[in-house]
């Protein structure tokens, strides 16, 4: 599957970027951290298609979603051991597609490596609540 690494690994290191303006976001639920972090990035001249992941890494189902948006969300989703089945189901599309699996086969590949990183999340949530942040 053709995508821009640069541009994903880009993504998922600040798709987050925005609770540093609503960092009750950090512990709780929210959305407000992701015009927020936008807005943030572009303001510091940072290119739409590289700002666009901190908006769009919780909404993948928009007609102008890409690869690379799919693959940021992902990311975000199973970093914190969480699976997504539509989310999942749109990357399976794209794999078989590339590789000329059935989507079938596509996705129980996908699925073992969701499944190891997957099962590490407990203790990336215990060390990231070990570092509390005033809100």
């Amino acid at each position: 599957m053709r995508f821009d690494r640069e541009v994903v690994e880009f993504g998922a290191a600040i798709h987050d970027i925005g609770k540093v303006e609503h960092p009750g976001e950090l512990s709780g639920p929210g959305s407000a951290h992701e015009h927020a972090g936008y807005r943030l990035l572009r303001s510091y001249g940072v290119e739409e298609k590289l700002a666009r992941f901190a908006r769009t890494h919780a909404s993948w189902t928009a007609a102008e979603t890409g690869v690379e948006d799919l693959l940021v969300s992902l990311a975000d989703k199973v970093w914190k051991g969480k699976r997504v089945p539509d989310l999942e189901h749109l990357i399976t599309g794209h794999l078989a597609a590339a590789s000329g699996q059935q989507p079938w086969e596509a996705f129980m590949a996908l699925d073992d490596v969701l499944e190891q990183i997957a099962a590490d999340a407990d203790a990336r949530l215990a060390f990231q609540a070990s570092c509390p942040v005033a809100a």
